[in-house]
Formats: C-alpha cells, sequence, structure tokens
C-alpha cells in the first residue's frame, strides 16, 4: 500500500541523516524479511521501521544504502528483481527500475548483485554506519564485504576502518515527529478512539472478549488499518489485572470492568489507547472509587506534558498521587513518602506511565541525555497511561476491591504551547462511560 506521505518526506529525511555522517562514510540499513507462520504460510509482512522511514518502500528482502557526496548517486538500494511467475503467486514487486522512478533511489540492482557490487560501494570509505547484531545473515554479508577489500589491498582498495551504531543518529530523529507526522498520528488515534467508542456501545454481559476485540478490529480494518498497531488486549475482570493479557478468550460477566488497551497502525505510525469500563454500563461503588484515582491521576500527568518538563517528573507524580489515593481508600496504610520511598504502590502500580510513541509503539529516542532525565521537547509523542491492578490474590485487602483492574491511556503530542491530545474523543469520566453505554 502506497504511503499517504509525498516521496518529498523521505528524500528530506535521508538529507537530514546524511547531512550527520561524518565524511568518507557509508550507511547500510536492510529492510524486514519474511518471516514462516507455518507450513506454506508466512506471517503478514511488516516492514522494518527505520527502513520505511528513510524509504517509503515497503517489500521485503531489501538493503538500502547511503553515501553522501558520491557522485553516481548517494541512494543506492538492492531489492527483489522483477519475476512474472512469482508475481502470479505473491502479487508484483518494484524492481530495480521501480525503486528508482516510483522511490526516488539513484541507483538500484536485484539483490544477486550485491556481493559483487558493494566491495566497491566500500572501497574508500572510512567508517561504515551500521546496526550490528540485528540481522546475523547480514552481519556475515558484512564481513564478506569486508575481506573482499581487504584482498585488494596490494591494488590499492582501502576498506573502512571504523564502524558506527547506526541507532542513535537514526532514532533521534524519529523521536521528534514532523507536522506530517504528527498529522498521521492524529488520524491514527482518532481512528483507535473511536474503535474504543464502538466497542463501549457494543458491550453487554455474556459477550467473550474476542467478540469485544472484532468490535475494534473491524473498526480498523474499514479505515485502512488492517493492522492493529500491536495485538489488542481485552481483559474483563481477573484478566484486567494481567498488564499484556491477549488471549482474549473469556466470557464478560455482569459486575465486572473490562480493560481494553488496543490502538490501529496507520502507515506505519501507531495509536496506543487504553480504556476501562463496567461490562453492564454502570460502576459498582468500589470501582468507581478506583477509576477516579487513576483518571484523576492521568489528567494531573497530562497537565505536567509541556515543553522543559523532565521525562521522569511525569511518572513521579502519578506515583505520588497514586499512593496518596490508595492510602485514603484503605489499601495501603503508612506515610505517602515513606511508602512512596520504599515502593510500596507497585504492588497495585508496576509500570511506568508512559513511553515514547510513534511508528513502533514502544518507540524509539533515549529517556536518558549524559544520565540526566530529558526534558521534553515539542514534537515528542508520548502515552500517558497510569493504571491500579489489585490481584485477586492479595488477601492483604478487603476482597470487594480484588480483581479490579484498570488503566487509562491517551496519547500525547508536545507542542511548542504545552500540548494536545490525539485521543481525546473516546470518552473517559465516569458520568460520559455511562452515558454512552446507556445510549
Amino acid at each position: 500500500m502506497k504511503s499517504l506521505l509525498a516521496q518529498s518526506v523521505f528524500a528530506e529525511r535521508r538529507q537530514r541523516l546524511m547531512a550527520q555522517m561524518k565524511p568518507h562514510s557509508i550507511a547500510i540499513i536492510p529492510s524486514a524479511q519474511l518471516a514462516s507462520r507455518n507450513r506454506d504460510v508466512d506471517y503478514a509482512f511488516r516492514q522494518d521501521s527505520d527502513f520505511y522511514y528513510l524509504t517509503g518502500f515497503d517489500e521485503p528482502d531489501a538493503v538500502m544504502v547511503l553515501i553522501p557526496g558520491r557522485e553516481e548517486g548517494e541512494y543506492v538500494v538492492f531489492c527483489q528483481d522483477r519475476d512474472p511467475e512469482m508475481e502470479i503467486w505473491h502479487g508484483y514487486r518494484a524492481g530495480p527500475e521501480g525503486v528508482k522512478s516510483e522511490y526516488g533511489a539513484d541507483q538500484a540492482h536485484p539483490n544477486g548483485l550485491i556481493d559483487d557490487e558493494m566491495p566497491s560501494l566500500l572501497d574508500g570509505c572510512e567508517r561504515i554506519y551500521y546496526a550490528i547484531g540485528c540481522d546475523e545473515g547480514l552481519d556475515a554479508q558484512v564481513r564478506g564485504w569486508l575481506n573482499a577489500i581487504r584482498a585488494h589491498a596490494r591494488q590499492g582498495a582501502v576498506p573502512p576502518t571504523e564502524m558506527v551504531m547506526l541507532d542513535h543518529l537514526l532514532h533521534e530523529m524519529r523521536l521528534f515527529k514532523s507536522e506530517d507526522e504528527a498529522g498521521l498520528m492524529r488520524q491514527a488515534g482518532e481512528i483507535s478512539a473511536q474503535g474504543h467508542v464502538r466497542a463501549m456501545r457494543a458491550c453487554k454481559p455474556g459477550m467473550t472478549e474476542y467478540q469485544l476485540e472484532a468490535e475494534i478490529t473491524h473498526h480498523f480494518a474499514v479505515n485502512r488499518c488492517r493492522q492493529a498497531a500491536y495485538p489488542s488486549i481485552v481483559g474483563g475482570g481477573n484478566n484486567a489485572c494481567v498488564l499484556h493479557y491477549t488471549e482474549n478468550a473469556e466470557v464478560l460477566n455482569d459486575g465486572d470492568l473490562v480493560l481494553i488497551d488496543a490502538g490501529c497502525e496507520l502507515d506505519y505510525y501507531a495509536g496506543d489507547i487504553t480504556r476501562t469500563f463496567p461490562v453492564n454500563g454502570t460502576f459498582s461503588e468500589e470501582q468507581k472509587a478506583l477509576y477516579q484515582l487513576v483518571l484523576d491521576t492521568q489528567e494531573a500527568c497530562i497537565e505536567l506534558v509541556k515543553p522543559g518538563t523532565p521525562w521522569n517528573e511525569v511518572h513521579d507524580l502519578s506515583v505520588e498521587i497514586i499512593t496518596r489515593g490508595l492510602v485514603e481508600l484503605g489499601l495501603l496504610k503508612g506515610d505517602v513518602e515513606e511508602l512512596v520511598e520504599n515502593g510500596a504502590y507497585r504492588e497495585f502500580y508496576m509500570h511506568r506511565v508512559g513511553h515514547w510513541l510513534g511508528m513502533d509503539v514502544h518507540d524509539v529516542g533515549d529517556y536518558k541525555v549524559d544520565g540526566t532525565w530529558r526534558p521534553l521537547e515539542p514534537g515528542m509523542v508520548m502515552t500517558v497511561e497510569p493504571g491500579i491492578y489489585v490481584s485477586p490474590f492479595n488477601d492483604k485487602v478487603e476482597e470487594r476491591w480484588r480483581g479490579i483492574g484498570i488503566r487509562i491511556e491517551d496519547d500525547v503530542l508536545v507542542t511548542e504551547a504545552g500540548h494536545e491530545v490525539l485521543t481525546a474523543s473516546v470518552p473517559k469520566r465516569v458520568d460520559e462511560i455511562e452515558a454512552l453505554m446507556a445510549d
């Protein structure tokens, strides 16, 4: 499927990356490969995010090469050749000519020529930018190309003498979203949000978790998002206390909450939303009390998202508010500061308040710079997702609290003026949820 972004966007990214590379260097970035699911069936192909970020090309088994300043062309791609017989079975390929005409490559070659061409491209370069250790097969090929150059040292061939991990440069670029990217993430957030609205409207006691998942998946698919950004979590009752529950196979019971963590992927950009709501449409007093505590925490943390706020301050605030609230409700006992210092809250709140979001649902980018938590800056997108999970096996609390799991998550773009919630159109206040489900 063609990208919603213009090819000029990918070209500009390549130029920005090459501008950061040292002189006389070369970058090698491989695509993803098909993965076998079972006999004669592959998993649905999903391009490597780094490769797609720089190319917009979504075919497997390709390698892109960037060589700043090369007169014959800075952007070279090795890809699958056209094969009419294979295309009958598996679909049309761009081939080298298509990669040049449609994806802006200066030069493109069939994969079968990569071992012949790469030594000459590497010859004379001083350093290689490459994510070693991510693809063992390609690692072996790179070693082979270097050995081929060394074998011709007497003829004047000069192999690179330095290898640099590409990840830091590229992932720092990906951390900051352009307006084009923010636009796609707004759309992904809205599609994801309306999928959750559909699930709330459809939910009723006696449904299964997978039936509720199907409501969301259908909404994603009819809005151009055939793949979710990650396996959807639909956990009713005790299952909501399992953070990465994905079986989605149980019956939804009257009186329980259901936690849904689901987001679509639109043109390789992820939405990531969690909502928790009553299966029968009405919160019990205990559910409402814990839910309101999580909601108050989330809203306070979102208000803290703005340029200059250190990353960890958002999490620290969530810990403080949740701990204080659990003491007030009687689930924790003791001095709030001591409970925070001792980590007593982790029995109920065991994850961080959020993560970077972008092409990967847990997106790339450093959380610390030079050992210090980095401040938020415009263009970053993060989730804000506090939660409280009272294990059904926790005999230290009253039985009425046990088995209640709640998480509320939104996607937040840091802006010059503060922040923008990209997923705001799905209700999260108690009265809004109950009114929607009653309707």
